[in-house]
């Protein structure tokens, strides 16, 4: 998967390396999809020349065919089964005119649907129902995706996304072996609750980069990357074909591992990240063009929400996600001395599925 839209709006959320920052290319990349389906004309060159590099229907297909095959995991047998969750659903109001293909490819996408919500006669009760739902497939982590006041006079339609990951690692920490352990972050060292052990685990260390891979359930790993130097000064030169290379090198070698428990979430408007991309017209009304979702002129985004939260701990990963385009008129072999790799200072997480390559979650640990 082209990494290039991941490493880009990541910077964009939030450009600052000393913050911690969590969100999910799986969930934003299927509400924007969707939205691109909706679109057409200049205004979806704009979208999927920012997702994709190259307006093609047949990249854009591709893409939402990566994004379906993540959406469905395998019990592997380790530990408790996989659970992810994934909803896509169009909310509208009732008279809206939505265009029975883009039903239709929605219906296509993982759990995709299309629900009522008054957002004109009682914008606070849809509000909540929306909440609701995204709450209820994010199992209670993401209770108010829509906060209040999003919900505007000439709001008529959300697309909404929203994930649920919980996986078991294959090899778990022991809970015994968890104590308070330095960690450097820019303010001053501190010491968070830090997991160890000491396995297996694919492992590699080139370009200023320390990367150790962490298996779980599903075909889902984690991905740790730890720099040589500071994350100031390491994530910024990090570009999209030198990420793809830290994630796919890794070799099985044996490491003591320490790292940060983790729990980390992020709220935030990207509506401003993608102007920064350079997708526009979206967002201007008479420009928008999301003909191909309903046959209105005056359909223009108001706004993209998006929140995340990601948990490590001894056990395995649990994370969600959610995303809303806001549409309005006028997304064992012989030991060896183990290779020590002590996370103790800020880095970066991978949360991805193998096979395809899909991110689900990325983030950047400064105050774990």
């Amino acid at each position: 998967m082209d990494l290039a839209f991941t490493l880009a709006l990541h910077r964009a959320v939030d450009p600052d390396p000393d913050n911690d920052l969590c969100w999910s290319p799986f969930s934003v990349l299927s509400a924007l999809g969707l939205t691109a389906e909706a679109a057409e004309g200049a205004s979806r060159d704009e979208l999927v020349g920012a997702l994709l590099g190259d307006d093609t229907a047949g990249d854009l297909r591709a893409q939402a065919t990566l994004l379906a095959a993540a959406a469905e995991l395998a019990d592997t047998g380790h530990g408790d089964p996989p659970v992810l969750a994934v909803s896509n659903t169009l909310w509208a109001v009732e008279d809206l005119p939505i265009r029975r293909e883009f039903a239709e490819e929605l219906a296509r996408w993982p759990n995709g649907s299309v629900k009522g919500a008054p957002f004109a006669d009682a914008p606070e009760d849809a509000r909540k129902l929306i909440n609701t739902d995204v709450a209820e497939t994010t199992r209670g982590l993401i209770p108010e995706l829509i906060p209040p006041g999003s919900i505007k006079p000439m709001t008529v339609a959300a697309l909404v996304n929203a994930l649920y990951l919980k996986v078991a690692w294959h090899h778990p920490f022991t809970a015994g072996a968890t104590a308070p352990r330095p960690f450097h972050a820019p303010t001053g060292t501190y010491e968070p609750p830090s997991m160890r052990q000491t396995q297996r685990l694919g492992y590699d260390h080139r370009g200023g980069w320390q990367v150790v891979v962490l298996p779980a359930a599903g075909g889902v790993e984690a991905v740790l990357l730890l720099p040589d130097e500071q994350l100031t000064a390491a994530e910024p030169e990090l570009d999209a074909a030198k990420l793809a290379d830290l994630l796919d090198t890794s070799s099985s070698q044996r490491v003591q591992l320490t790292m940060p428990k983790i729990n980390v979430s992020t709220r935030a408007s990207i509506k401003h990240p993608l102007l920064d991309l350079g997708v526009r017209l979206l967002f201007k009304p008479g420009q928008a063009e999301l003909t191909r979702l309903c046959p209105d002129p005056r359909l223009y985004v108001d706004d993209v929400l998006h929140e995340s939260v990601l948990k490590f701990d001894e056990q395995g990963l649990e994370g969600a996600a959610a995303t809303a385009t806001v549409m309005r008129t006028m997304s064992m072999s012989v030991a060896a001395e183990p290779i020590v790799v002590d996370v103790d200072r800020p880095f970066l997480v991978v949360v991805r599925h193998r096979e395809t390559g899909v991110p689900y979650f990325v983030a950047r640990i400064v105050h774990p």
